[in-house]
């Protein structure tokens, strides 16, 4: 069927790059700026369509100019954008993340319309879950939100899968609905309360969430790539060398990615490596949206 359905949020970035971060008190100038559609639910959903699923939405934007634009582009890329409200009470989330010289970020974000998604709007969207391959969910919109869609999602057999961003604890109900959870370093510290410098700890911190009654714990290592474990396979998969621009939604393209390659059917060894593709090149342009990688580009990449 090749249908995912993301339910989370939008964030509209405004991006400053500058060659550190600013002490406290200081005054820092910096190197540009730019704003540009981002949130991870929305780069997600984008990922997810432009690596060639078909594509639901469910979400809450402001009724504002920044909404607006939002559903101007999710009309150009095909998603569906039914079960997507305008809110005439709170604005469309915004986002300020500030690059350094390395292309690291570190983000503020206002979440806004994105925190008044409801179980109500959930239950509205039941048939898209219910009809679709895979559901993504993230931590940028309520976790009771997120409980209902996977629990919808469990009754009709539909993968589900968790990035748990931003980092939060989030509750032992929800994680025991999850097929896959994709944390990175930081985010498998706050679930596991471990540590993660070594590559020991890092197994030791999946197996922890793996425990947890999730079938499939792949945690994203950056430039080293992702620990793939399930309990029949432990690997770590390689990542592609790039030269990193902007890290901002890469995990957000390697989830949508992952996302539309398990809609296709693939196995997950395989789709952990379209995914970890989709994520280096997400790196190498500066901004959310602009930076996730068409199918072209990861068929290109997959093929070198």
């Amino acid at each position: 069927m090749n249908k995912v359905t993301v339910v989370g949020s939008f964030m509209y970035d405004l991006v400053a790059t500058a060659p550190r971060r600013p002490k406290t008190g200081e005054t820092l100038v910096g190197d540009s700026f730019g704003m540009f559609l981002g949130g991870k639910g929305a780069n997600q959903a984008i990922a997810a369509s432009r690596a060639g699923a078909t594509v639901s939405m469910v979400g809450r934007l402001g009724n504002d100019v920044f909404g607006d634009q939002f559903l101007e582009k999710f009309s150009e890329e095909g998603i569906d954008t039914d079960f997507v409200i305008q809110d005439t009470k709170n604005g469309t989330g915004v986002g300020m993340p500030l690059i350094d010289a390395d292309g690291d970020n570190s983000i503020v974000i206002i979440p806004q319309a994105n925190m008044a998604l409801s179980v109500e709007n959930i239950d509205e969207a039941e048939s898209s879950i219910a009809d679709s391959d895979v559901l993504v969910l993230q931590c940028e919109v309520p976790m009771e939100a997120n409980q209902r869609a996977a629990a919808i999602a469990k009754e009709n057999n539909t993968i589900i899968i968790l990035n748990p961003a931003p980092a939060r604890k989030i509750p032992n109900a929800l994680l025991s609905l999850v097929d896959i959870i994709t944390p990175n370093e930081s985010e498998t510290e706050i679930l596991t309360d471990m540590p993660t410098e070594t590559d020991n700890q890092i197994v030791e911190a999946a197996h922890l969430l793996l425990s947890k009654g999730i079938e499939t714990v792949i945690l994203t290592l950056g430039g080293r790539g992702s620990f793939l474990l399930t309990e029949k396979m432990e690997k770590l998969i390689q990542a592609y060398s790039v030269e990193v621009v902007d890290t901002t939604a890469a995990g957000d393209a390697f989830c949508g990615a992952l996302a539309a390659s398990l809609a296709k059917g693939k196995g997950i060894d395989a789709s952990v490596l379209i995914a970890n593709a989709a994520g280096a090149l997400a790196v190498t342009k500066l901004g959310a949206e602009p930076s996730i990688p068409t199918k072209e580009e990861l068929d290109q990449l997959l093929a070198n």
